[in-house]
């Protein structure tokens, strides 16, 4: 790709040491240039240290605050040093080298084509291992609050301008970010634009582990929805 404008990436990790240095790796091959910021939520393994090591701006707390408040952080601090016309992309450092297919998000803000792009998984990685409950649900909210269909409400790899970054603040708290985000985006009468890419990263699984996981999930993006129902 041949840099247009500014590019910032915001990438959100937690516990993600496996994974994070393959994303930065992967991100500034596609985005060669940009300032690369890791929203780290108080990660207890090596993802700080791994991360600096490859050329990520560490943001984090002492104690975990949930991804809304994380990115949402990361974000402030971008929106304070980058210009409006700055692209930033969002995404989730479980991504790995997978990262690398994000370009086309990037691409279509850059062209003018939409203000807010969304990646889906492709038909062939989008397995998660579980039933289907939370993405329904949050398909389902935003139809209900906007009129819109919305595919993959749950994705955490969006791109934008930072004007457009600006005026989704402040992120509704923990998962339910990225749905709270696009209620929002819509109702703003942005431009949205899904495609999907040939992504990969760590399923939760039908475990136990996997399905407080995904209970703690349902809730949180409950709450985002709740708190844009009046």
């Amino acid at each position: 790709m041949t840099p247009e404008s500014t590019r910032v990436a915001i990438v959100a990790a937690q516990n993600e040491q496996e994974t994070v240095g393959e994303a930065l790796d992967a991100l500034k091959q596609i985005l060669p240039g940009a300032r690369l910021i890791v929203a780290d939520d108080a990660s207890r393994d090596r993802t700080r240290e791994v991360a600096m090591r490859h050329g990520g701006w560490v943001i984090g707390r002492g104690r975990p605050h949930g991804k809304g408040g994380n990115v949402g952080a990361a974000a402030q601090a971008a929106i304070g040093e980058f210009p409006d016309d700055a692209v930033v992309l969002l995404c989730d450092a479980d991504l790995g080298r997978s990262a690398g297919e994000l370009g086309p998000l990037v691409a279509a803000v850059e062209a003018g084509r939409c203000d807010l792009a969304i990646a889906g998984f492709s038909a062939t990685r989008s397995a998660s291992g579980g039933f289907g409950l939370t993405i329904g649900y949050a398909r389902r909210a935003v139809e209900r609050l906007t009129g819109e269909r919305i595919e993959a409400p749950l994705s955490g790899q969006r791109a934008m301008r930072m004007a457009t970054l600006r005026l989704l603040q402040p992120f509704a708290d923990g998962w339910g970010l990225e749905t709270g985000m696009t209620i929002d985006a819509i109702r703003h009468g942005l431009r949205l634009q899904e495609m999907e890419l040939p992504l990969s990263h760590r399923a939760p699984g039908r475990t136990p582990a996997g399905f407080l996981h995904r209970a703690a999930q349902l809730r949180e993006i409950r709450r985002a929805v709740r708190s844009r129902s009046g």
